[in-house]
């Protein structure tokens, strides 16, 4: 969960708080010298990831077995550094394949022609729904809802009901008890801004955030704050009951040897944020790029993602852990804005509510 990427979540111990995991891969050197157009060979595929993107050592190995091919990674940051690097590099690239750009910056990739459209074979028709655009440039590999978490055990102690829309956040007896990430630095922060313009229309968002900041919205850089220091299921002492997370976060505030989760998703919130991977235009090894592409879809892959990247995988068919079945629902009805308005229109929207919830 990106990237402004969004951040992995693990289980703690018996108190189920949340940590943030840095899913960083050992990567391929990041120097403009060392790039895949200087180091790769037919052998080698070079993807540029963001920080986030892990998968197990076991699952890892299949890439090789499967296709022959020595993988590496290059970091970039999170998913929108990793968007930036990609086109101010775009005439000599970093790598031959990408990995974690997301629907909230895939707009932008496709229209700045750093991507060779692939149709992987892999992608089941199932999964169309999950694409970027009709292009092709870039393949869907998971998916995740953003979501505010309610930390049940506060709620139940002040006789309170939880909260379930968001027009219900802006009521008085929910005032000062949500925290939500900054848009312009967290992936879940400008997921949820998202949610909002596509609930309120691109003309009602901003009336929509100011009933939010008189309830006392409070904003904080990015998740882990958010999170682990802000939201009171995590233990550390903070006040604020409501946080904007995942869909998948109550999975893991399941006590050890409890059969429920001390915290829920409010799935009439949500925003569905998607990830990515592609071919870069100009790579070394573009047939080598391909290959990395369909692995993603593989069944070892997809099934690997939930427990290491915290996202449901973009095959549907694939089986979810228990935990997830129970716990981590995805919303029926998630609020959507298109790749395109995203693209066309992130930057000012975001500028916009910084000046009105900010200042």
């Amino acid at each position: 969960m990106h990237h402004i990427r969004r951040t992995a979540l693990t289980a703690l111990a018996a108190a189920a708080s949340l940590a943030l995991v840095a899913c960083g891969t050992p990567t391929a050197p990041t120097t403009p010298g060392a790039t895949a157009s200087g180091t790769n060979t037919n052998k080698t595929v070079t993807v540029v990831t963001h920080d986030s993107f892990t998968l197990s050592d076991q699952v890892k190995a299949t890439f090789q077995a499967q296709t022959g091919y020595e993988l590496k990674t290059v970091s970039q940051g999170d998913g929108g550094q990793l968007v930036n690097q990609l086109i101010l590099t775009k005439d000599s690239p970093l790598g031959d394949a990408v990995f974690g750009i997301d629907n909230t910056f895939a707009g932008r990739a496709i229209k700045e022609g750093i991507l060779t459209p692939y149709a992987s074979p892999k992608l089941p028709a199932d999964s169309a729904d999950l694409k970027a655009d009709a292009s092709d440039a870039l393949t869907p590999t998971d998916f995740g809802d953003v979501c505010v978490n309610a930390d049940k055990a506060w709620f139940a102690s002040k006789n309170l009901a939880i909260p379930v829309t968001l027009d219900d956040l802006t009521k008085p007896e929910y005032k000062n008890l949500l925290v939500v990430e900054d848009a312009a630095s967290s992936s879940p922060g400008l997921a949820f801004l998202a949610g909002t313009i596509g609930a309120k229309g691109a003309d009602g968002y901003l009336a929509y955030w100011g009933a939010l900041k008189a309830n006392g919205v409070k904003v904080v850089k990015g998740w882990t704050e958010a999170y682990n220091t802000e939201f009171t299921a995590s233990g550390q002492g903070g006040t604020r009951p409501l946080v904007v997370s995942y869909s998948s976060s109550p999975a893991f505030t399941v006590p050890k040897g409890g059969g429920d989760s001390t915290t829920s998703a409010l799935l009439e919130t949500c925003f569905r944020q998607v990830e990515f991977a592609g071919v870069l235009k100009g790579a070394k090894n573009e047939a080598g790029a391909k290959a990395f592409v369909d692995w993603m879809l593989s069944d070892a892959v997809q099934a690997d993602i939930p427990g290491q990247m915290y996202m449901n995988p973009a095959v549907k068919a694939t089986a979810l852990p228990d935990d997830w079945k129970k716990f981590a629902p995805l919303s029926p009805t998630p609020f959507a804005v298109s790749a395109r308005d995203l693209s066309a229109n992130r930057d000012a929207w975001i500028k916009a509510w910084s000046a009105a919830v900010i200042g």
